[in-house]
């Protein structure tokens, strides 16, 4: 029988990514520099927040998302932090409430004003200590209202209830540094990368490994689940130094399902994944171009579908939530791009080529929304449940929220028997030194800001007619 290629027909196939006008960019922005490996940046339909360069302590912007153009060099920022901001992350639930953590060991919960900052904001609604060293990464509880996650360079991930500011849980199963978080669909399950080369599934609430799987051959570095199809998708490094991906059968990590070398490149690969168009994007940290990739039930599993290419390099990437696509223009993934060399933020838009104008619900299924499923109690007395959707073919309609901080004395910390801030290591010389010129740039920043002197209106002057000049010797 004669060789035949085979087809695949799907409505993704043809999808391209679209790259904003310069006019419809965040321009001027001092991104930060630092090395550690996080997007600085999180967005959801009404504001922007990048991580910025500081002086000392550290600092993000966070922009109204119809301010495009050029920001000014003394917009406020939010600058509370005594060391570098590690990662910042929007709660899925109440807009203007936004997540931080730093290399001062703190977590912070800042309340965005309505229209975005006057001045700059220093004072937290909640400061949340119990990790001893600096925090690299924090995510919020994907179905579950005011509850965090937080991982830190002691090697734990503390669990908070924010409804009393205090950790309740805490997962001490890591033996290095926690590199990625990732939730499964109703938050049940909690898929951990980590500096030991070792993948887990964890039971949150009880911290129980349910599956560990020892990469020799793909040292892991960045996880993701793939919605409710019971998989996982890893990017990491081969024996080869290549860049690879690999699926992974939740239940059963002793082998992965498949291996895909990318490249021999050698930024980090960040995965996305849209779990309503089934579509996995990959993006390398110091590369310019975007690839993206169609999952299957059945093998091949992973289909190469077209990649984005510009030429300017990616810091870190943040992604718009569904709810603030255009569907419109039958926008199904909008990506956030830093750029530092340019000090810029260039929105990317992934979109499907349809000639009618109407709205398409076969690329728009009924998507997770802004109501949490689960209260914290719920949530930690065992009960599960599945995201509230909601159709985007209405539009996303704002609901006013407001977030109420606990009332509470400083105490002790005490999870598991454990008292988290009975053995606090000492600062550095070089965070002492931070901390101490963060002083100095909040003063500076409020100099900056404090008009000094009005000058008269110059327009009323004008110089005399040619006629009357005279000179004297």
């Amino acid at each position: 029988m004669s060789w035949r290629p085979q087809y695949r027909s799907s409505k993704f196939r043809n999808v391209y990514g679209k790259a904003a006008s310069r006019e419809h960019c965040f321009d001027g922005i001092p991104i930060t520099k630092n090395v550690h490996d996080n997007h600085f940046c999180a967005v959801n339909a009404r504001f922007l927040a990048i991580v910025t360069e500081s002086a000392g302590g550290g600092s993000f912007l966070v922009i109204p998302l119809e301010q495009t153009g050029r920001i000014e060099p003394n917009y406020p920022k939010v600058c509370g932090h005594q060391g570098n901001v590690l990662d910042i992350k929007w709660n899925p639930f109440i807009e203007n409430i936004i997540a931080s953590c730093s290399e001062d060991t703190s977590v912070r919960i800042w309340e965005i004003p309505e229209g975005g900052l006057k001045r700059n904001m220093t004072e937290a609604v909640l400061e949340l200590y119990g990790h001893s060293r600096r925090v690299g990464l924090v995510e919020w509880h994907p179905t579950t209202n005011n509850i965090l996650f937080s991982a830190g360079y002691d090697y734990k991930v503390l669990i908070w209830n924010l409804d009393i500011g205090e950790p309740v849980k805490m997962i001490d199963c890591h033996t290095d540094v926690i590199l990625c978080m990732s939730f499964n669909t109703d938050g049940s399950l909690l898929a951990t990368t980590c500096k030991d080369k070792k993948l887990r599934v964890v039971e949150p609430r009880s911290g129980r490994v349910l599956q560990e799987a020892s990469c020799k051959n793909h040292r892991v570095n960045r996880v993701v689940f793939l919605g409710s199809t019971k998989r996982l998708l890893t990017t990491g490094v081969s024996r080869w130094n290549t860049r690879q991906i690999a699926l992974w059968d939740q239940e059963d990590l002793s082998m992965p399902l498949i291996e895909e070398e990318i490249d021999g490149l050698s930024g980090l690969l960040f995965p996305f994944y849209d779990a309503d168009t089934h579509m996995l994007y990959l993006a390398g940290k110091g590369d310019g171009n975007i690839r993206y990739y169609e999952i299957g039930s059945e093998k091949p599993y992973l289909s190469y579908l077209m990649e984005f290419r510009s030429p300017a390099p990616q810091k870190g990437l943040g992604v718009m939530p569904k709810h603030g696509l255009d569907v419109s223009a039958c926008e199904v993934f909008r990506f956030y791009k830093l750029i530092t060399l340019k000090g810029l933020i260039e929105p990317i838009s992934m979109i499907v080529p349809r000639r009618s104008e109407t709205y398409q619900e076969d690329i728009y299924p009924m998507t997770p929304g802004t109501e949490p499923a689960l209260t914290p109690d719920e949530w930690l007395s065992g009960v599960n449940r599945d995201p509230i959707l909601m159709s985007l073919k209405e539009g996303y309609k704002k609901t006013s929220k407001i977030f109420k901080a606990p009332v509470r004395e400083k105490k002790s910390v005490v999870v598991n028997g454990i008292d988290l801030l009975e053995n606090v290591p000492p600062r550095t010389e070089n965070e002492v030194g931070k901390g101490q010129e963060g002083t100095g740039h909040l003063l500076g920043a409020a100099w900056k800001a404090t008009p000094l002197l009005v000058l008269p209106n110059r327009s009323a002057w004008a110089p005399p007619s040619p006629g009357t000049w005279s000179i004297s010797l």
